[in-house]
């Protein structure tokens, strides 16, 4: 696995489109918090914590995880090389996790700079050190839960089809609805009654509830049951090039 691991991450690295994606995401991040005026400036809102951060984190990480993950099976497929990798003795289930865990080292990297805001604020802090450990820390944890579940629904976006473009539509528009559709349609009336449980279906609302600060188990379950089921979905794709 660590071979297809290492490949996918060299693969990534080894084209401009790599650097631009992260580089991308940590200037946009930088320039929301610390340079443009507004509700999210950090400098502006006058309080010690980064909660804009995990505001906007998953709305760009919506656009940036699907750009990183679209090429990962889409590419092969083009270029024809998706034959001779399955025909290598991996399974499908390490084919498919090595991806998923390559991209979403790739996003681990790419958030891992952001910590520098993190020690920004401490230091900003009157006194120093008042700030929210606990929260922050539940945030950031609830954020790579996130961008985890987002790396998933690209993986199995890309697995669908040859071309990067309808790829990267199809994880967007899987990981908008996934981030927000339950919201929406937990507020029609008619499911007025069962509301709470439509909305606990919905990655907003894990993602909420983890950036309090507490570890709740069933957002962990949640988390995880998601990826584990788009990877069991990417699994079934290939898969399916046997029953033809």
């Amino acid at each position: 696995m660590f071979t297809l691991f290492k490949r996918e991450v060299n693969y990534f690295f080894s084209s401009l489109i790599g650097y631009v994606v992260v580089s991308v995401f940590l200037v946009m991040i930088g320039l929301l918090l610390w340079v443009f005026s507004g509700q999210f400036n950090i400098l502006d809102t006058g309080y010690a914590n980064i909660d804009s951060l995990f505001i906007i984190a998953p709305w760009v990480f919506l656009f940036l995880i699907p750009a990183i993950t679209m090429r990962v099976f889409a590419e092969e497929k083009r270029t024809g090389t998706i034959e001779l990798l399955l025909t290598r003795p991996f399974s499908d289930f390490t084919i498919v996790f090595a991806k998923f865990l390559a991209s979403l080292f790739i996003v681990f990297l790419a958030l891992m700079p952001t910590i520098i805001y993190f020690a920004t604020i401490y230091f900003l802090a009157v006194p120093q050190g008042n700030i929210d450990i606990a929260g922050i820390t539940g945030s950031f944890i609830g954020l790579f839960f996130l961008a985890a579940v987002y790396v998933s629904i690209g993986i199995f976006a890309s697995s669908l089809t040859e071309n990067q473009i309808i790829a990267f539509i199809i994880a967007v528009l899987i990981s908008f609805f996934f981030y927000t559709g339950f919201d929406s349609l937990a507020m029609l009336n008619f499911l007025s009654p069962t509301s709470a449980l439509i909305q606990s279906l919905g990655i907003s609302a894990h993602y909420t509830s983890i950036s309090r600060g507490v570890i709740d188990s069933r957002d962990i379950i949640y988390f995880l049951s998601v990826i584990a089921l788009f990877l069991f979905f990417t699994r079934l794709k290939l898969q399916s090039r046997k029953w033809k």
